[in-house]
C-alpha cells in the first residue's frame, strides 16, 4: 500500500512559493535519495501531489516540508493508495 499526500493551495504568489522552494526542494530530495517518493509535482492550480512508498513515509514528510510548515499549502490530506499497477 502506498500513500498519497494531496495538498490545497492557500492563493499565495508564484514569487512565494518560489523563494520557499529551494527548501522545499532540500526536503523532497531527501526522500528521493532514501527512495521514498515515487512521483511529486504541482497541479495546474498550485495544489500538488506526492506519492510515498509507506504511509510512515508521507507522514514524516508533512511534518518536515516548509510548503506545509510556512502555510503555502492550506491543507493536506494523506490517502492510502492501492496501486492496481503492479
Amino acid at each position: 500500500m502506498k500513500a498519497v499526500v494531496i495538498g490545497e493551495p492557500s492563493g499565495v504568489t508564484m514569487e512565494t512559493i518560489m523563494s520557499v522552494y529551494p527548501r522545499h526542494k532540500a526536503i523532497v530530495d531527501k526522500y528521493i535519495a532514501k527512495g521514498e517518493v515515487i512521483g511529486i509535482g504541482p497541479f495546474a492550480d498550485k495544489g500538488n501531489m506526492a506519492i510515498f512508498r509507506t504511509r510512515a513515509a508521507a507522514e514524516q514528510f508533512v511534518t518536515e516540508d516548509p510548503f506545509i510548515l510556512e502555510g503555502l499549502v492550506k491543507s493536506f490530506v494523506i490517502r492510502d493508495w492501492n496501486d492496481a499497477m503492479l
